[in-house]
């Protein structure tokens, strides 16, 4: 999902029985065998389509345990659900999930997953890509995908992303990733006076879908001895996400143009020490989330799983004025844009589709106040008490998601509108990939190591060497 840290390294396999299958109705022997024999052929048919014939095991794959207890958690809630669950968890973590995953799903029988889950940099492989032929429309689970995706007021990019080739629905996720600033506040007043989100927000070019403002900023907070970001990387998913095209246009390797621009950006940020020159995912990163880095940082650009699952245990803090918990807000972002996400697929192939279709309901589509999406926005869905950002703008809306980290802010009236600005049709599925190659050739370009045009074309070369993608 959404933590690209997160994962386990090993599945759980909880001890699964199978309950006898149906049975056709027997011939009689004598003149009317032919008969009898079509019934037969009829019943058994009957049973083959059958959503759940017989079956009271349900095996699913994940890369965290987050799904898993979801699942945990409907059954709990659902006593005469009387199913069995049978996990595979697989960290994605040295690109084990994906290769056992397609093994699962390409081997069938009575161990092929029944739900799976995909995150947001492989999951097109899954809805429109090469493995996208296993993953059931959720309408044929008997789900009414449309009218609740209307109802829910689910984001339209995470609609687009599990849209298979057909144009049916094959995966929706819980969480809403759409991305924001999240700044502090100290550092906002002693810069400009105020801490006000939307005034911030103003200061940095919200919705002008263009950075100018972004660096005039940038310059301001420099003159106070501060950074606007910690690294590139904190500025790279609103590039990505807001081009017009993704990597691979009719087969062959494509730069988008604002793609492109993120060496220009990258190489203004480091030549001006607009930042740290951090790397994400690295010490140096988590030191600017606890004010401890080279110089104070203003913020990051980021959905709301990376402050609830990142920058809260990264802070310094558990409470307010510890370490930079409580000194944070967020304001609407220069450029719309997601980041992450966790996609749930069901398996076209699965003998109990009337479960899985309660459960994939429950978990990406159900409004009520007794569904994981409303427990998940209130902070009521385990004794962590953490809030989060849902797929669901009619939940969300009815919420409260007012968090002590963001000084008492209520992060939904930025992360609502803020999904309705992500774009999802400029992924591939080879995104995970590509992505790496590009990044470290924008670093060796603005440390000095390249030039513009031979970090391009060594990021060909990459692409050529290694991925089946026209280059020219």
């Amino acid at each position: 999902m959404k933590k690209m840290i997160a994962g386990l390294l090993c599945g759980c396999m909880i001890a699964a029985s199978l309950t006898g299958c149906g049975k056709a109705p027997a011939s009689d022997g004598g003149a009317t065998e032919k008969a009898a024999g079509a019934e037969a052929e009829k019943a058994a048919d009957k049973t083959e389509a059958s959503s759940d014939s017989g079956s009271k095991v349900i095996n699913v794959w994940s890369f965290t345990d987050e799904v898993p207890k979801m699942i945990e958690k409907y059954k709990e809630m659902h006593p005469d659900f009387d199913y069995e669950i049978k996990t595979t968890i697989i960290a994605t973590t040295d690109g084990a999930y994906q290769p056992a995953l397609d093994q699962a799903l390409a081997s069938g029988g009575s161990d092929a997953p029944d739900i799976y889950c995909a995150e947001a940099a492989f999951v097109l492989k899954y809805t429109q890509g090469d493995a996208s032929r296993y993953a059931a429309p959720y309408e044929d689970l008997g789900i009414d995908a449309d009218g609740k995706i209307k109802s829910s007021e689910i984001a339209q990019y995470a609609v687009d992303i599990g849209t298979n080739p057909d144009g049916k629905v094959v995966a929706l996720g819980y969480q809403a990733t759409g991305g924001a600033f999240i700044y502090r506040r100290s550092i906002a007043k002693d810069t400009w006076g105020t801490d006000d989100p939307k005034e911030i927000g103003a200061k940095l070019g919200a919705g002008t879908n263009d950075w100018t403002q972004f660096f005039n900023a940038a310059e301001e907070l420099k003159g106070k001895g501060y950074g606007i970001v910690s690294g590139d990387g904190d500025i790279w998913h609103a590039v990505e996400n807001s081009s017009d095209k993704g990597w691979i246009v009719d087969g062959k390797l494509n730069i988008d143009p604002k793609r492109e621009a993120f060496l220009d950006l990258s190489k203004k940020l480091k030549d001006n020490g607009y930042h740290n020159d951090t790397q994400d995912w690295q010490d140096a990163w988590f030191a600017d989330m606890k004010g401890e880095g080279a110089k104070p940082i203003l913020g990051f650009f980021g959905p709301a799983w990376l402050i609830n699952y990142t920058m809260a245990p990264n802070c310094g803090g558990t409470a307010v004025g510890e370490g930079t918990f409580g000194d944070w807000a967020v304001c609407d972002s220069p450029i719309g844009f997601f980041w992450g996400g966790t996609w749930v697929l069901a398996n076209k192939d699965t003998k109990v589709k009337d479960a899985v279709a309660d459960i994939i309901d429950w978990i990406t589509l159900d409004d009520a106040e007794d569904s994981l999406q409303y427990m998940w926005a209130n902070g009521t869905m385990n004794d962590a008490g953490t809030k989060d950002a849902v797929a669901s703008g009619a939940v969300m809306s009815k919420s409260d998601g007012s968090v002590d980290f963001l000084g008492g802010q209520n992060m939904f009236d930025v992360f609502v509108p803020a999904n309705k600005y992500a774009n999802g049709t400029n992924l591939t599925q080879y995104d995970e990939t590509i992505n790496n190659y590009w990044r470290g050739q924008v670093r060796e370009y603005t440390a000095g190591n390249k030039s513009r045009e031979q970090a391009i074309t060594d990021f060909k070369q990459q692409v050529a060497d290694n991925l089946d993608i026209i280059v020219e």
